[in-house]
């Protein structure tokens, strides 16, 4: 068992990492997903600078990548229609209608200079073996932007996920720029379907935003739309828009689709309805308004790690200042070379050494003569010859030698010394030379890549105060069943399908619950109201119960529940008489007509009670039987008298008060035979 759990861990851990290495997560680096970089290796390997079909792009790439052609096809049509890297010829789909490519053999692409630009440089890049080990793919392409910002990426690997939206391209290199000069800079999302978005809880690349569609309002009696929210296609959303209005949530006469090169969704409204009525329902129960959680998370050294958009730009400002200096000592290596080349080739022209070796007759002898030959230059050359050296110049065709310029030859080297100057000077400033990178990119691409999505603020509507109330919630006493799907009962209130409503049911038991469609409540149910927190928390409950010591009064507030979950407001062993949620009310109590009881009525103030937790207990009214309880308004029993003496919901209170009534009433008379009661309580 020890061995089939260790082989089953080992597995499982090494399949997990695959899928988030290998699959699901992309590189900080280059922002790229496997597929996606193997695609881009495969056109940068076939660019002739001619149009190439897409069926060729995927059977090249099929070299790379170990998974099918179906996914290369799906992620090279993605990757396309982020218009950065990728020059398209044909149909791709849409973007706004979702509509899918035209099949592989139809359409055609090709790599263009800007990704020749920012991303290519095979000398410096780390390769490795394909998955058969028959070709050798790059680890990851030294990329000097975060394509991560800029194309956005979506994953869900073994127990993680990644979701982090695109930037504008523009915007992102400008904040590369602020990052190399030790700026303060602020990235916010830019989507191609362009809407408006509310970065108000975006941290930065760990929170989230609100994005809505762009709606024309101008006419009162029609919505339409002209931009399209983050993740939604006019497919789905108007797909999203029957849906509500078949649930009765929103009235509309009909829905138009006029979307061509430009999204045009016009929504005509029910005879009545104007746009303001309908405008929040849209964005409440419609994809016309979503809300989208980004979790930033990346592939580097080897391992998933969350960042924030600053540090993915401080990383990237980093790494373009290495690959910028790799490149121009690449450069210079290879300028230093020519120039110790065309040195060599000089002399051997210029101070004929080639005559020293017309006499030789052996191999040997041949490369010894071109050696002294050079012996008196040694100053003029920087670095050591070399056999190699010695063979390419005994290769110049006599022709070559005849013609030599030297003047073209003497310009050519004058031209490499200038060059390896300037590198020198942007090797000592690399942070200026990279800012003027940057800049020269910047200056070239600004008018290819605006802004789209407008950066606003707006509250998110909530569904329930955007639901209309029209469906009539009613209550039948003699089934006991409470819902707006009844057709019997008495009609209590307007609902919506998102109301919460409070039922205090005839045991004593409350709950909050959803507006229910049919629903058993008990035949003798207490209270049902509206149960929105703010209105809740603030209405005041005055319950009247009874248990086997007395009668009692409760008052208390609701002011926390689980939805569904019910709740005693009385304690146990206890029967609800009556509960308001009335202020100005008096408790009538009336007795028993037994021969020990002289007061056979009571009235109580509620207001004179304290307001408690509804986990409380009340306060002991009487412990009198009862023949009936109710509350009875304050205005009608103001004729009838007040309890006198009731303190503040204290029994002691009423202790004091039903001596001090005692005390006042005169004794009886010697010989009456009566004897004075304990604790009389006063005639009403």
């Amino acid at each position: 068992m020890a061995y089939v759990n260790s082989v089953f861990n080992r597995n499982f851990l090494e399949y997990a990492s695959y899928v988030i290495k290998d699959r699901a997560i992309p590189h900080i680096d280059d922002g790229l997903k496997p597929v996606q970089r193997r695609i881009l290796h495969s056109l940068f390997e076939m660019d002739d600078g001619k149009f190439h079909k897409v069926a060729n792009v995927v059977g090249h790439c099929m070299r790379y990548h170990p998974h099918g052609d179906a996914s290369i096809y799906s992620a090279l049509v993605v990757l396309a229609n982020k218009d950065l890297f990728i020059d398209k010829q044909g149909n791709f789909g849409n973007i706004y209608t979702g509509d899918d490519a035209s099949a592989s053999r139809y359409i055609e692409c090709r790599i263009n200079e800007l990704a020749r630009q920012l991303i290519y440089k095979p000398e410096i890049t780390e390769y490795d073996d394909s998955y058969d080990g028959r070709n050798r793919e790059p680890v990851v392409f030294p990329a000097k932007i975060p394509l991560v910002l800029i194309h956005g990426a979506e994953g869900i690997a073994v127990g993680m996920s990644t979701r982090v939206l695109p930037h504008n391209f523009i915007e992102v290199l400008q904040a590369m720029v602020a990052a190399l000069e030790g700026q303060p800079f602020t990235l916010h999302p830019d989507f191609l379907t362009a809407g408006l978005v509310d970065v108000s809880d975006y941290q930065d690349g760990l929170g989230k935003v609100l994005v809505r569609a762009r709606l024309d309002t101008s006419d009162p009696k029609r919505i339409v739309i002209r931009e399209l929210p983050y993740g939604s296609t006019t497919e789905s959303l108007i797909a999203s828009i029957e849906n509500a209005a078949r649930k009765n949530k929103i009235k509309i006469a009909g829905i138009n689709d006029f979307t061509t090169e430009h999204v045009e969704i016009e929504i005509k409204l029910a005879r009545g309805i104007t746009t303001a009525d309908t405008i929040d329902a849209l964005f409440a129960f419609t994809d016309c308004e979503n809300s989208i959680s980004v979790n930033l998370l990346v592939i580097r050294d080897n391992t998933p790690v969350i960042l924030s958009v600053t540090e993915v730009v401080e990383y990237h400002a980093r790494r373009l200042v290495a690959i910028l200096t790799a490149e121009l000592e690449l450069e210079r290596g290879k300028l230093l070379d020519r120039l110790h080349a065309r040195t060599l080739e000089q002399i051997f022209v210029e101070e004929r050494i080639y005559k020293q070796i017309e006499e030789q007759t052996t191999h040997e002898a041949v490369f010894q003569a071109v050696y002294r030959g050079f012996e008196p230059f040694r100053s003029q050359i920087r670095r050591k010859i070399t056999d190699e050296d010695i063979e390419r110049l005994l290769r110049i065709p006599i022709r070559r030698i005849s013609l030599y310029d030297i003047n073209k030859a003497r310009q050519e080297m004058k031209e490499i010394r200038e060059r390896l100057g300037q590198i020198k000077t942007h090797l000592a400033d690399i942070n200026g030379y990279a800012v003027g990178f940057l800049e020269t990119v910047i200056e070239g691409q600004t008018e290819h890549h605006p802004r789209r999505t407008e950066i606003t603020s707006f509250e998110k509507v909530d569904v329930r105060e955007a639901a209309r109330r029209n469906l009539a919630l009613r209550y039948d006493a003699d089934t006991g069943y409470l819902g707006y799907a009844l057709t019997s009962g008495k009609m209590l209130f307007d609902v919506s399908i998102y109301d919460r409503i409070l039922v205090v049911r005839r045991s004593g038991v409350y709950s909050v619950i959803r507006a229910p469609e049919k629903l058993f409540v008990d035949k003798g149910m207490l209270v049902c109201g509206h149960a929105d927190k703010q209105t809740l928390t603030q209405r005041v409950f005055t319950v009247l119960y009874k248990n086997a010591k007395g009668t009692y009064l409760k008052r208390c507030r609701i002011e926390g529940y689980i939805l569904d979950k019910g709740y005693q407001i009385v304690p146990d062993g206890s029967e609800p008489l009556k509960v308001t949620t009335k202020e100005d009310v008096n408790v009538v109590l009336k007795y028993k007509p037994l021969s020990k009881y002289k007061v056979l009525e009571e009235r109580f103030a509620v207001s004179d009670y304290l307001i408690k937790s509804a986990r409380a207990a009340g306060v002991r009214l009487s412990n009198k039987e009862l023949k009936s309880a109710l509350f009875e308004s304050g205005a009608a029993s103001a004729g009838a008298g007040r309890n006198n003496g009731r303190g503040a919901g204290s029994g002691e209170a009423h202790k004091a008060a039903s001596k001090k009534s005692a005390a006042s009433k005169p004794a009886p008379a010697k010989g009456s035979g009566k004897k004075p009661r304990k604790n009389p309580r006063d005639a009403r």
